[in-house]
């Protein structure tokens, strides 16, 4: 469920142009001196095209991109680095559609002397997650976002620079409301999603807003995974909310994610807000007529390690839903339901809870690297 401006009065807006490298090639990105620049490989996760007979085919007909739009160069320019509190913050412009760009940061101890097993922390921008603006470390929240956010508010699900000071390399990413089709963009933030959502279905028939939530989740996997502090091996996923469907979708969808954190998204269709046209739209009905449930997506992870934290969207119907996925009878402990039943915001015992189940399955043991 997204956290909205009654819960939270943080939504994000725009306020003009964000940094970016217009045309993200190698030539431009080199041209910026202080910059670094890589090129990434395309996403390496699950990318089958199956017919719908296939238990698999609907999920990836109406998830995977369009060859056409996942073609772009995969690009990402360094823009600036930050260290605030013992976390080095560093700043990137990453290629995320044709001609589009995403703001990234990766967030990581400052004493880092290895590689170190990562997270993706999805949400609607990455400030949040780290409960800082790394620019000024004010808890001030930059132009983009509506004036006045406090960061201080989202103290309680800051996983960027929890996990940071926990010993992961952690990224995060602004949420393609703020990506897709920004220059026509309406002021209201839910206006904003209606028309990024609208615009990409206009643009690429048959794909759906959820899909795009995992593609650009996925390109921070990519990101990640060729950073020279990660260890490309142990990458997992957390999020809250609609950070939570972000973490959920992109982690099945991608083994190069080897477990899956996912706080109060609302697992059920009946649990939020599935239908509005930034997720499935009118493709809802679609699944729902084939029968599919989330825990069939689960199911096509293999048996991944998966963690649902619940508290208001997600209860222990969710908890049901989760365990009727196919693949861990030999290893049922790792679906772990975790409710807190005290609203939408987790209190830092789940949060913690959360991220034993990170370390369980992405920290080598005996101080093993």
């Amino acid at each position: 469920m997204p956290e909205t401006a009654l819960d939270d009065n943080a939504k994000n807006t725009w306020s003009g142009d964000p940094r970016v490298c217009p045309s993200l090639s190698v030539s431009i990105c080199a041209a910026l001196a202080a910059f670094d620049v890589f090129a990434a490989a395309p996403c390496a996760g699950v990318t089958f095209r199956f017919d719908d007979a296939h238990p698999a085919g609907q999920w990836h007909r109406l998830l995977d991109p369009p060859p056409e739009y996942s073609s772009f160069p995969r690009r990402a320019c360094k823009t600036a680095t930050y260290v605030r509190d013992g976390i080095r913050v560093e700043c990137y412009e990453q290629a995320n559609g044709p001609g589009t760009t995403q703001r990234v940061m990766v967030a990581m101890p400052t004493n880092a002397a290895m590689r170190l097993p990562a997270v993706v922390v999805p949400f609607y921008f990455p400030e949040a997650m780290l409960g800082f603006n790394p620019v000024d470390g004010t808890p001030e929240a930059p132009g983009l976002v509506r004036a006045g956010t406090n960061l201080t508010s989202y103290a309680a699900i800051a996983y960027m620079a929890d996990l940071a000071r926990r010993g992961y390399v952690t990224a995060s990413a602004d949420a393609y409301y703020l990506t897709y089709a920004r220059q026509d963009a309406p002021t209201n933030n839910w206006e904003k999603w209606g028309h990024a959502g609208r615009s990409l279905v206009h643009d690429w028939p048959g794909w759906t807003g959820v899909g795009k939530l995992a593609f650009d989740t996925r390109l921070l996997v990519d990101l990640l995974s060729s950073h020279e502090r990660v260890d490309a091996s142990r990458i997992g996923i957390i999020g809250h909310s609609l950070g939570g469907e972000r973490a959920f979708y992109a982690g099945c969808l991608d083994p190069r994610i080897k477990v899956i954190v996912a706080s109060d998204f609302g697992i059920g269709w009946e649990q939020t807000n599935w239908g509005d046209i930034w997720y499935w739209g009118e493709r809802l009905a679609d699944m729902r007529g084939h029968g599919r449930t989330n825990a069939d997506l689960l199911s096509l992870s293999g048996g991944k390690p998966f963690c649902l934290i619940a508290g208001k969207y997600d209860n222990e119907e969710s908890g049901r839903i989760m365990r009727s996925a196919a693949g861990y009878s030999a290893h049922p402990d790792w679906l772990k339901l975790v409710n807190h039943a005290s609203g939408h915001r987790p209190p830092p015992s789940a949060s913690e809870a959360g991220f034993r189940f990170l370390d369980r399955f992405l920290k080598l043991e005996n101080g093993r690297r």
